[in-house]
């Protein structure tokens, strides 16, 4: 940031009185700027126990299969977001949804959540943001060209859980330097 959204006057990064953290204060107003985290939100689209994919039409990682998801928009809860990303990049419709997964990614500011779920009546298309969409059983899953560590994490332990019938919510810490599960 190099301006105040309030004023439009200059910025400067300092920890203000009272605070912990460096943050972007207006040299006129004073207003404190806070910069947190974006939250990713998306599912894990299940329709007779296979997952819908869709392939990236847009950067990054441009024709590489993910499960739909994207940031949350305000004024929206962590579920309409990930069912309207569903929408948006697959054209399919959710219901059943239940928390299934949670990754802080402090590195670069996010926290991705997915939601476990059911296609309504399996119906699905190609959004904007997809060149292709599909349902996968586990061994016809494009391993090789999955988007993101995450997904590729998500969908793993999917498939794992599936077999016990259990899907406890899980929550992990991607750090650049390691991976810990909390």
């Amino acid at each position: 940031m190099k301006f105040c959204p309030s004023c439009g006057s200059g910025l400067n990064y300092h920890v203000p009185a009272g605070d912990d953290r460096h943050r972007f204060v207006c040299t006129a107003c004073e207003e404190i700027h806070y910069v947190n985290p974006r939250v990713i939100v998306g599912c894990v689209p299940i329709h007779q126990g296979r997952v819908l994919l869709c392939k990236r039409a847009i950067e990054p990682r441009l024709g590489y299969w993910t499960l739909p998801a994207g940031f949350m928009e305000n004024g929206e809860t962590s579920l309409q977001g990930a069912a309207r990303e569903t929408w948006e990049e697959a054209r399919a419709r959710v219901t059943d949804m239940q928390l299934y997964r949670i990754f802080d990614v402090p590195h670069i500011s996010q926290v991705h959540m997915f939601y476990r779920c059911q296609v309504q009546d399996g119906a699905y298309g190609v959004g904007p943001e997809s060149s292709a969409s599909g349902f996968y059983a586990e061994t016809e899953i494009p391993w090789d060209e999955i988007a993101f560590p995450v997904i590729r994490e998500t969908l793993q332990e999917y498939f794992a859980d599936a077999l016990s019938g259990q899907f406890p919510v899980r929550v992990s810490v991607i750090d650049r330097r390691l991976r810990s599960t909390a």
